[in-house]
């Protein structure tokens, strides 16, 4: 029998996407790799934990939550989270930005100076730029502002991102997009003083993720299930889903969906788990969380 491996989520690394695994182990994920595992017989999904540690319990989770966490650990997930406006005395530096995910699709969001660019590859961005950098409750107030002002969203639902993924414009005309939200947002008054505004710098990620020529997905994958199997060839990775070539047309895997669940090697070419079709697969999930 196979060797066996709990899958703790994919991450973004500097070398490009990864799904990660307990104990450590790394699996790369390089477009037109053969992806094929099989949920172990028998099997349960288990809470991932929280803040980086064990769940204490190690409780089963449904197989249908991206948040792949117990009700506890969600809970203690939330409270140490931005969004949950416990962090004000926080002393680290924060960057708002801009994320551009198809026509129409523009969200502002907030992360930690230290990450970089990592939460904009993490949350599928197709392109970006950075607002300015302040403390926490400043880019708190600068993210209220453009809501409030030019209704720019903090929150993009991922089957919209999905959805436009296979259908995009050409990269001057998203950036174009992203310079006259930027020159509309640095404009509006009410802008604390401590937090700095930043120059607009368009970043693309579609070579990044894969997503020229990518054709439109048929099927979402809605869950993992024991026994279940996936096997495909990878087109591109966004976010947290692979987009991939299978016996049943192109399906969408949301990595999230994998996390708690033991997975083997598979040999086979099926998909079966269940599935969604494009059209009907009423995805209207949103991303979780900040960082």
């Amino acid at each position: 029998m196979s060797q066996a491996w709990r899958c703790t989520g994919l991450r973004w690394g500097d070398g490009g996407p990864l799904l990660e695994w307990e104990g450590g182990r790394r699996s790369g994920l390089e477009r037109g790799k053969r992806v094929a595992f099989a949920v172990v017989a028998g099997g349960a999904r288990i809470c991932g934990g929280a803040r980086g540690h064990a769940c204490p319990v190690r409780a089963e989770v449904p197989g249908r939550g991206t948040g792949g966490r117990c009700e506890e650990c969600a809970r203690l997930d939330r409270a140490h989270s931005v969004a949950a406006d416990t962090l004000a005395d926080d002393p680290r530096p924060y960057r708002v930005y801009l994320a551009w995910f198809g026509p129409g699709l523009i969200k502002v969001g907030i992360t930690g100076a230290r990450r970089g660019p990592a939460r904009l590859l993490e949350q599928g961005a197709v392109a970006w730029t950075w607002l300015g950098q302040g403390p926490l409750m400043a880019a708190r107030r600068v993210e209220e502002l453009l809501r409030a002002a030019l209704r720019v969203p903090d929150r993009i639902p991922y089957a919209d991102k999905r959805t436009a993924r296979s259908a995009l414009p050409p990269q001057d005309e998203r950036a174009a997009e992203l310079a006259h939200t930027h020159a509309r947002a640095v404009a509006l008054d009410g802008w604390p003083e401590t937090l700095k505004r930043a120059p607009f710098r368009a970043v693309d990620h579609a070579e990044v993720f894969g997503l020229d020529g990518l054709p439109r997905a048929e099927g979402v994958v809605s869950e993992l299930v024991a026994r279940g199997a996936v096997s495909g060839r990878l087109l591109a990775v966004a976010g947290p889903d692979l987009h991939l070539a299978t016996v049943r047309g192109v399906l969408v895997l949301d990595t999230r969906l994998m996390t708690g669940w033991e997975l083997t090697a598979a040999g086979g070419d099926e998909v079966t788990v269940p599935v969604r079709e494009w059209a009907d697969s009423g995805d209207t999930g949103v991303q979780d969380g900040l960082f």
